[in-house]
């Protein structure tokens, strides 16, 4: 407990954090805007266009707003100590060491099931006050079905905090760590869905991006993800993205020097 009181302090410290959660939250005011922006253009369409205007669910779009944001705050809650030489003290107090990255994966982690709910729900709950009964009824269905969608997309979001935490205890690099952290979140993605099928289908389908919808088991249409995982397997995924590289920097953390 009191390293776990001590990593808290740590998170608590860094004026990083508290820029990295306002900026997660700041996809609240996005989603209202585009929403606004969309209900507009409706509005202002031909009659006859609109039966056949559509919209994507914007709290899968901005999504990806803390998702980044909570993989960098996870990164730097590790890399920041190197930086600062702070890591040396802190594994002569705890030379065990594995419960220094298991205190700071328990603060990351609470702080992005925190945020994932808050933006996620929160994109939803402006998107459909504003846009109604609009884009065929897109944010009219009831809020008990679209609930463990909304949930499962919500938990990415701790899932990347956990995934930066680990990049950064395995490369000690803050760059790197956020490289690869951005390469999941925009560029990957974008790569697989410009490989011919059905490759792209079997790497879309194991994506962060895919998963949420594949543990519901909705349908992925018009994406460059793929649908092909069951919900249990789609759900062992999401949880190993963030588990395989925490067991790997665990290790590798007991066998390094510093």
């Amino acid at each position: 407990m009191s390293v776990l009181a001590s990593e808290w302090l740590k998170v608590r410290s860094i004026r990083s954090t508290y820029l990295m959660l306002s900026l997660s939250l700041s996809a609240i005011l996005l989603g209202l805007g585009l929403a606004l922006m969309a209900a507009g253009m409706y509005d202002s369409a031909p009659p006859d266009q609109r039966p056949i205007a559509r919209i994507a669910d914007l709290e899968e779009v901005f999504v990806i707003v803390p998702q980044l944001c909570m993989g960098i705050l996870g990164t730097l809650a590790m890399t920041s100590e190197y930086v600062t030489g702070l890591i040396r003290a802190t594994f002569t107090i705890v030379p065990r060491r594995w419960p220094v990255l298991a205190a700071k994966a328990t603060v990351v982690g609470a702080l992005g099931l925190f945020v994932g709910p808050a933006t996620v729900f929160g994109t939803y709950f402006v998107s459909r006050w504003v846009l109604g009964d609009r884009f065929s009824g897109a944010y009219s269905a009831s809020f008990v079905d679209r609930l463990p969608l909304l949930t499962a997309t919500s938990l990415t979001v701790a899932i990347f905090a956990l995934l930066g935490l680990a990049l950064g205890a395995l490369l000690r690099s803050t760059a790197g760590a956020i490289a690869i952290t951005v390469g999941l979140v925009y560029v990957i993605p974008i790569v697989i869905g410009n490989i011919p099928d059905p490759w792209s289908e079997h790497l879309g389908s194991v994506m962060i991006g895919a998963l949420p919808r594949e543990i519901t088991g909705d349908i992925i249409t018009a994406t460059v993800y793929g649908s092909l995982l069951p919900p249990a397997a789609a759900a062992t995924v999401l949880i190993a993205y963030a588990a395989l590289p925490l067991a790997a920097a665990a290790c590798l953390l007991c066998k390094r020097d510093v």
